[in-house]
């Protein structure tokens, strides 16, 4: 019988330090973890990785979010859109592995 198989999606967080957004951003992806394959890289904007991904996206606030390495968010998270995404996601990404 095929086995669907779907690969995590990959969100990176950019965050800094105290900071109540990062938090709830934090929060959302923990519970939408349950209910979606996700991996989650959480990033400090101090780093140089987190400095690069900052100056490129330029985000006006943190948390800057990435979904697959793409743009998603800055600020507060958008849960409901995420959800959509990720469902999205999910579907157009399951292969079938015989």
């Amino acid at each position: 019988m095929p086995v669907l198989l779907r690969p995590p999606v990959r969100i990176t967080v950019v965050q800094t330090s105290a900071c109540p957004l990062c938090d709830e951003a934090n929060a959302v992806l923990a519970e939408l973890a349950k209910d979606h394959p996700i991996e989650v890289d959480v990033l400090d904007a101090h780093s140089d990785v987190g400095r690069d991904l900052v100056a490129r996206h330029r985000p006006p606030l943190a948390p800057l979010v990435l979904v697959d390495d793409v743009y998603f968010s800055a600020g507060r998270l958008p849960r409901r859109k995420l959800e959509r995404t990720l469902t999205a996601l999910s579907t157009r990404d399951a292969r079938v592995a015989g």
